[in-house]
């Protein structure tokens, strides 16, 4: 009778983890199981884990959730490394930044959100933006979807609760106008990447920061990736967010000739 009960007990918490394990998981908990297994396998190789590498089961979760998709065709990367080769543009690039660094640095400071993490996404959308495309006649077209240096669509109000979820004709006019503000549009990707992070369950609090953990670098990839929708763009995020060029527009600050006396 006791190995009876024995064996009806064994048998309930066999299928109590079998249950348990078709529960669905969350995204803190698949990033989780990825960072153990990343981690567990470059123990093994000998090498470091790439928190842009996403599993199936991640990819699933958030297409599902999200809506994002794959990485650009072959041709495209090749395009968009071609044109980061440009220098001139380059060039360009940093001087609209530096233009841009106090309102970078305040909504930063204001959504608790990395500042190199903005920077880089900006840099990313304004070098390879395209030529026109924020033309006024161009903007008010419809053609485009995306505005502004962070290229954000309307549909972000939305999401934000600046906009009702059907908008007048008007509203939109208007949205489209806000978008094209620098600064306004700085505003909403801060706020964006604020909304992410607690939609992904993050610590609203804890300013995220690539080179202190893998746990770090992964959610900022999956940050990226949920901005801009293409699998290959947190590699670059990552990338420009190490950049000495970037790093120096944001955290140095120019001294004030010294008077000297002969």
């Amino acid at each position: 009778m006791r190995g009876m009960l024995c064996a009806a007990a064994a048998l309930a918490a066999t299928s109590l983890a079998f249950h348990a394990s078709l529960q669905p998981l969350s995204i803190n908990d698949i990033a989780t199981r990825s960072s153990t297994e990343d981690q567990a396998d470059s123990s093994t190789n000998e090498s470091n884990p790439d928190p842009t590498d996403f599993s199936a089961e991640e990819l699933e979760l958030l297409q599902r959730r999200f809506g994002v998709h794959g990485p650009q065709t072959p041709l495209a990367q090749l395009f968009t490394r071609g044109v980061d080769q440009l220098q001139p543009l380059r060039a360009n690039t940093l001087s609209r930044l530096r233009d841009l660094k106090p309102v970078i640095q305040r909504e930063a400071f204001r959504h608790r959100i990395n500042p190199m993490l903005i920077t880089a996404i900006l840099f990313d959308e304004i070098q390879h933006s395209k030529p026109g495309e924020d033309l006024p006649f161009v903007v008010h077209s419809g053609l485009v979807e995306t505005h502004g240096p962070a290229q954000l669509g309307i549909s972000e109000l939305i999401h934000q609760g600046r906009l009702p979820a059907e908008p007048t004709s008007e509203q939109i006019s208007a949205a489209r106008d806000l978008l094209m503000n620098p600064d306004a549009n700085i505003e909403l990707l801060a706020a964006k990447l604020s909304r992410l992070k607690s939609e992904l369950g993050l610590d609203q609090g804890a300013i995220l920061i690539a080179s202190r953990s893998y746990v770090d670098a992964k959610a900022i990839a999956t940050l990226a990736y949920l901005h801009n929708g293409k699998l290959d763009y947190p590699a670059r995020i990552l990338r420009y967010m190490q950049d000495p060029a970037l790093h120096g527009l944001i955290y140095s600050a120019r001294q004030p000739a010294k008077a000297y006396l002969i």
